[in-house]
C-alpha cells in the first residue's frame, strides 16, 4: 500500500469515525481548518484528476467523491470554490453507479456516493437522485432530496449560491432566502 492510498483509507477513517454525523452538517471554522491542513494534498490530485490508478475498491472510489464534494464545501467555504469540484464529484457517482459498485458501500457511505447528485443544479440529475435514494434504504436522505429538488424545480438553481458566484438574484429568489431552511 502506497502513500495515497493510506491517504485515501485515512479520508474514510476521518470521515466515518473520527468525526460524528451532526459533525457533517454543521458548519464549524475548525473543521474547515483540519480538513485543510489534513487533506490539502489529496484535494489537489483529485481535482487534478490524479487518483483514477487509486479506484480499485468503491470505498476508494467514495474517498475521492467525499474530497471533491464534502471536503470542497469545508476548505472553500464560502468561496465559488466550494462548488467548483461539484461536477467531477458527480461524475465520479455516475460511474460509481453505473459500475453497480455504490450497492457494495454500506447504507451510511451510500448517502455520500450520492451526495453530488443532490449538490447538482440539474433537474435531470434530481431525478436520478430520487431514484437513488428511494432504492437505497435511505428515507431521510429522500426527504433532503425532494427539498432540494423542489428549489431546482422552481428556480432551476441554488439561489443560495448566488451571491458566492456572483450570480444576479431575482426577487423571488431574494424574498425565498429569508425564509428558514432556504440554504443547505
Amino acid at each position: 500500500m502506497n502513500s495515497l492510498d493510506k491517504k485515501l483509507d485515512e479520508v474514510l477513517k476521518f470521515w466515518f469515525e473520527e468525526l460524528e454525523p451532526k459533525d457533517w452538517w454543521k458548519k464549524s471554522d475548525d473543521l474547515d481548518s483540519e480538513i485543510q491542513k489534513r487533506f490539502s494534498e489529496i484535494h489537489k490530485l483529485a481535482s487534478e484528476g490524479k487518483l483514477e490508478d487509486f479506484r480499485a475498491s468503491p470505498q476508494r472510489r467514495l474517498a475521492e467523491i467525499i474530497v471533491l464534494d464534502q471536503f470542497s464545501r469545508n476548505m472553500y467555504r464560502g468561496t465559488p470554490a466550494s462548488f467548483a469540484f461539484d461536477d467531477m464529484a458527480l461524475r465520479l457517482a455516475e460511474n460509481m453507479v453505473a459500475d453497480g459498485e455504490d450497492l457494495k458501500l454500506e447504507k451510511q457511505e451510500r448517502q455520500f456516493a450520492y451526495l453530488p447528485y443532490m449538490h447538482s443544479e440539474s433537474l435531470e440529475v434530481h431525478d436520478r437522485a430520487v431514484e437513488l435514494f428511494a432504492k437505497s434504504g435511505l428515507e431521510n436522505n429522500l426527504k433532503f432530496e425532494h427539498a432540494h429538488r423542489d428549489i431546482i424545480v422552481r428556480f432551476g438553481r441554488y439561489p443560495h449560491r448566488n451571491k458566492i458566484l456572483g450570480r444576479q438574484s431575482s426577487e423571488e429568489e431574494l424574498e425565498f432566502l429569508t425564509q428558514p431552511g432556504s440554504s443547505f
